[in-house]
């Protein structure tokens, strides 16, 4: 599993000239930017990796499991990702 601070530790290890602080703000940008994005409804690609999109999951009528009690489940939004080719190259050895 990959962490924010396992990411922030590879960086700096390939950065060195850049400060750790620097780093972390460099990244909280990156990823502010994505979610900003995806909560006003917009798409994200990352060539290379994939994209990001959100979709909206209607209201509907669900049970609990435990109880078998209907409970309104109230409309939400969801995100899905798509990877792109690349990335599915890399992950299944076709390269």
């Amino acid at each position: 599993m990959v962490t924010k601070l396992k990411l922030l530790k590879k960086l700096s290890g390939n950065y060195p000239n850049f400060l750790k602080k620097d780093l972390e703000k460099f990244t909280n940008i990156i990823l502010d930017e994505i979610k900003q994005s995806l909560k006003n409804g917009d798409r994200v690609e990352l060539r290379g990796f994939g994209i990001f999109s959100t979709n909206i999951q209607k209201e509907r009528i669900s049970r609990n499991p435990k109880t078998g009690e209907k409970v309104n489940t109230p409309e939400k939004k969801t995100i899905h990702f798509k990877m792109a080719k690349e990335l599915f190259k890399k992950l299944n050895n076709d390269e």
